[in-house]
């Protein structure tokens, strides 16, 4: 659970939201920066909620395994995710991602998390399919506190303020000023024009490696 010494009383609070690296595999990066101390909000969380589109997702398993090992903290809404499914067969996803305290700075946050680039369908001329990814929402959780109804409005989020209990909690809505609107992500895709070449070739390729183990099956096997 993040804890806040201090609060901001309707101020604004500023996000910024990043994908690091190039290709399918990258690094979501959300930085969060609250406004200037004001009202007492101790035993406070924060988080970012975004929603992935279709083209997009994070790996549950790979979630799970860096979650056990306390490199970060975040709900995905489903849970349940196919990995496999191509951009045009899958559903947006909501996620929570909870944001630690920044200790180069007393009023920032900040959390990582790798998400990867779906299958895009074969494109005309585009050789890049861009998936927009829209700023995230600010949210607080204060389990042991009310905050001003003034200031910050209830949000419906069914999920636990603190990696300590499961048990969910009232979150509110911080207002924020997103450094920018949207992030763009770009992946590769094919070219129609490509698609008998590309089926060609897999077909030689496939018939070339089953001849070749079929020949060291024939050359090394033992056969009763």
């Amino acid at each position: 659970c993040v804890i806040l010494d201090v609060w901001a009383a309707c101020q604004d609070a500023t996000v910024t939201q990043e994908l690091l690296k190039e290709g399918f595999h990258r690094d979501l990066l959300v930085k969060v920066e609250l406004g200037v101390v004001g009202e007492d909000a101790g035993g406070c969380a924060v988080a970012a909620r975004t929603r992935l589109p279709p083209g997009i997702y994070v790996d549950p398993y790979e979630l799970a395994s860096l979650q056990q090992h306390n490199l970060t903290k975040a709900v995905l809404i489903p849970d349940v995710i196919d990995v496999e499914a191509p951009e045009y067969l899958a559903t947006d996803l909501l996620l929570l991602l909870y944001v630690e305290p920044d200790p180069r700075c007393s009023r920032c946050f900040k959390a990582a998390l790798p998400v990867h680039g779906r299958y895009h369908r074969p494109a005309e001329e585009s050789e890049e399919a861009l998936i927009v990814l829209k700023s995230p929402e600010v949210l607080v959780c204060c389990c042991d506190n009310r905050l001003s109804a003034e200031c910050w409005k209830p949000a419906e989020v069914e999920a636990p303020c603190s990696g300590k209990t499961d048990s969910p909690c009232q979150w509110y809505s911080v207002t924020h000023k997103p450094a920018y609107e949207e992030s763009i992500l770009q992946v590769p895709v094919g070219l129609r024009q490509h698609s008998s070449l590309v089926c060609v070739v897999t077909l030689l390729a496939t018939v070339l490696c089953s001849t070749l183990i079929l020949a060291a099956v024939c050359k090394h096997g033992h056969f009763s």
